[in-house]
């Protein structure tokens, strides 16, 4: 082939634009078009980042520098499957890596899901973020809330729960989320995790900043800071998880103070039922645990109701499959040898598929492991290249995807367009002195970063 390496990225969070990133500085002369089911791009740092995070907020930065790249096109309010088969696609690149994440909040597995008033944690995110695909208004009548899981999920959705509305003006949440937030009853927030302190999933950066809410009280009870010898080994070999516990002791150790909003951690409390009357959440249910000398724990039969009305489970993401790409159902994945997507999970590969991020490993890890596996995956497409194991791709004009989508009439966005919404949301907040204030509506959306007459 004398003409570029065609290469479609699905998905434009970090794990995708981290893979293009690395194709376009290989020794390859590769352009990358990076679909997105969304009409903005960003992904998860768009739409799973708590508004009040500047730090991480500021990684989106870093993405728009490798975005404004001109061997990288991003085409976006696409879904790939939907709107364009993966057969299709295979018409007009040489090979495809996944990249689309998870969204959808991991079921605990107990009775009393089904109640009113309890919800993924990612449904909450994607309210307070201004996703979409997710709710206008939230209920929060609740006086006392539940948050199940100790990882940075929880800490954003309890941190949330206990601000002021006004508290969290100053970042870009849109005016129905300020509204809504407003209204919120909750005086207490209970946080529950199965195992310790050396077993939470915090980072202890966010841990610390949970503290720093005059609206908040963080509360441990002493009897909760236990650890065994795998804990104590665990505190050795990680500087981040000692820092983690150390935090969580001093919280242990001072007396409440006289904020309005209350927010208990718990360990060693394992959910065992969510209770409930005429279809409301009334309580959750717990049973007492102990470490067994290796980090994990057992029941003790010992088991406490917790009087609440609502419970939000933070206990991991769910990838989602895409319709004509085999999925891993027990892994929620797409079955990989690293990079590779798989037809089986006997190892037999699909050449010209790959895979990288959530979708490929499961929703773990942090934006280091993000480009470790984008790394990974990028370097097998490369070595496939050089080996002579890409199919061509028939239609090589960049400009042919583009006329398939417009013959058929998708409204799809471009990164000019995202400028224009960019733009569109900046002005919106400067009247209030903020950086933005983020538009909600999918049309709206469009009608900024699409087509211009």
């Amino acid at each position: 082939m004398n003409s570029p390496v065609r290469v479609a990225v699905v998905g434009s969070g970090p794990a995708g634009i981290y893979a293009s990133d690395l194709l376009i500085k290989s020794d390859l002369d590769i352009q990358v078009d990076l679909f997105e089911k969304m009409p903005a791009p960003f992904g998860l740092i768009r739409y799973g980042v708590a508004p009040d995070h500047p730090r991480i907020k500021g990684i989106v930065q870093s993405l728009h520098n490798v975005m404004e790249k001109e061997e990288i096109r991003f085409l976006g309010n696409i879904e790939i499957g939907r709107d364009i088969t993966v057969d299709e696609l295979r018409d007009y690149y040489d090979a495809i890596v996944f990249a689309t994440g998870a969204t959808a909040d991991q079921s605990m597995g107990i009775p009393g899901e089904d109640l009113e008033g309890n919800w993924g944690a990612g449904e909450f995110v994607g309210f307070y973020d201004g996703n979409p695909n997710f709710a206008r208004e939230w209920d929060l009548s609740a006086e006392s809330v539940a948050v199940v899981g100790v990882g940075n999920v929880s800490l954003d959705v309890s941190r949330i729960l206990g601000k002021t509305a006004d508290e969290l003006l100053v970042t870009e949440i849109p005016d129905n989320v300020y509204e809504s937030l407003k209204e919120n009853k909750a005086k207490e927030i209970h946080v529950f995790g199965r195992r310790g302190p050396a077993q939470a999933k915090y980072t202890p950066k966010e841990l610390k900043e949970l503290d720093l809410s005059p609206n908040i009280d963080v509360i441990v009870d002493p009897e909760d800071i236990d650890y065994d010898a795998a804990s104590e080994e665990a505190r050795r070999a990680a500087k981040s998880t000692d820092l983690v516990c150390q935090t969580l002791e001093s919280y242990a150790m001072r007396e409440p103070g006289d904020a309005p909003h209350k927010l208990y951690i718990h360990f060693f409390e394992s959910p065992v039922e969510i209770l409930g009357e005429d279809g409301k959440v009334t309580a959750i249910k717990t049973e007492r645990t102990e470490l067994n000398g290796d980090g994990t724990v057992s029941g003790t039969g010992k088991y406490t109701e917790w009087p609440v009305q609502a419970v939000y489970r933070a206990v991991g993401y769910h990838p989602q499959s895409v319709d004509g790409v085999p999925f891993d159902e027990s892994h929620a994945t797409m079955p990989n040898d690293g990079g590779h997507v798989l037809a089986n999970l006997e190892g037999e590969k699909i050449p010209g598929l790959y895979t990288t991020g959530w979708i490929k490993r499961g929703p773990v890890g942090l934006i280091g492991n993000t480009k470790s596996d984008a790394k990974d995956t990028t370097g097998m497409l490369i070595d496939d290249y050089k080996a002579g194991e890409l199919e061509p791709a028939t239609k090589r004009d960049p400009e042919d995807i583009v006329k398939l989508l417009q013959d058929r009439d998708i409204p799809f966005t471009t990164w000019d367009g995202w400028h224009r919404l960019d733009a569109a949301e900046r002005a919106l907040g400067e009247p209030q002195d903020r950086e933005r204030v983020k538009i909600v509506e999918w049309d709206d959306m469009v009608r900024h970063a699409g087509p211009q007459d």
